[in-house]
């Protein structure tokens, strides 16, 4: 992801920087109150360490970011997903009820003071069929009615912002502008929201320019770390493309029906590509 003053949200080290910051956590507070629609303050979290670790292996276009729990009980789990993931919902859900489930094995609840439970997904792409960027799910009767508010799944999708500056007024819309343009941003274009605590410790955090060298070399890491890896799945990509592309040739040459053009074009690979599968099964034996 390309940057320029300021390092993009939506990367692993900006939103670490930001949503995971131990140190001052203003941000990830005012972020997660907005985010659920809450009028009441959330004045602390704790964050919940390695409460995922081992139970998925995913590329790094969709990782499990941080949970932490607020000072009444409540748990959040947030993750940020990059590429397209048209079953994130599912995603979603196996975390939302490893967390319940959690809960419960350790006996700390009674099916009349459960804690609340946040799954929050925050994609820079869209997934869902509503138009509206800011999605809020519980359980609900075929009315609409709400059965249960115990679990909540709450998706944002920043491709479907499109409000201006001066449209903006809550705090989940300044969250999801700035999460959208902050990296595509000169410092003389400053909204003045930007100049609210709660943003403007965080957009700090994320200033190239405020960078001290340990900060530069981290980040330097973590970008080259983040690039291999995302080229690393690419080239898995590629391979389990070829090798879908070949069985397929190799299928339709075991039929013996059609010539070497009419399998190329209905595979969409070249003629030479066919000839050689051709020739590997021919080695073969």
């Amino acid at each position: 992801m390309e940057t320029g003053v300021y390092i993009p949200i939506i990367s692993d080290y900006g939103f670490k920087a930001t949503f995971g910051n131990e140190a001052d956590s203003l941000f990830l507070r005012t972020a997660l109150q907005a985010l659920i629609k809450s009028d009441t303050p959330i004045r602390e979290v704790h964050f919940d360490k390695n409460a995922f670790e081992a139970l998925t292996i995913d590329s790094r276009s969709g990782i499990f970011d941080l949970a932490c729990t607020d000072e009444n009980g409540s748990q959040f789990i947030v993750e940020m997903q990059l590429g397209l993931a048209p079953h994130f919902v599912q995603r979603m859900k196996f975390y939302a009820l490893h967390k319940f489930n959690t809960v419960v094995e350790r006996g700390e609840f009674d099916y009349a003071n459960l804690p609340k439970i946040y799954a929050i997904a925050i994609l820079a792409k869209n997934i869902l069929p509503m138009t509206h960027f800011h999605t809020v799910a519980n359980l609900r009767s075929e009315e609409g009615e709400i059965i249960d508010n115990q679990m909540t799944f709450i998706t944002v999708e920043l491709a479907k912002f499109h409000k201006q500056v001066a449209e903006i007024q809550t705090d989940l819309e300044k969250l999801v502008y700035t999460m959208k343009t902050l990296h595509t941003t000169e410092p003389t274009q400053y909204p003045a929201f930007w100049n609210e605590e709660w943003l403007k410790r965080a957009i700090n955090e994320l200033d190239t320019r405020k960078m001290t060298p340990e900060e530069r070399a981290y980040f330097a890491r973590v970008t080259a770390a983040n690039a291999e890896a995302v080229n690393a799945e690419k080239q898995k990509i590629q391979e389990a493309k070829l090798e879908v592309q070949m069985n397929a040739v190799a299928n339709l040459l075991g039929l013996n029906t059609l010539t070497v053009e009419q399998i190329a074009n209905a595979i969409g690979v070249s003629i030479d590509f066919v000839l050689e599968v051709q020739k590997m099964n021919t080695d073969k034996f």
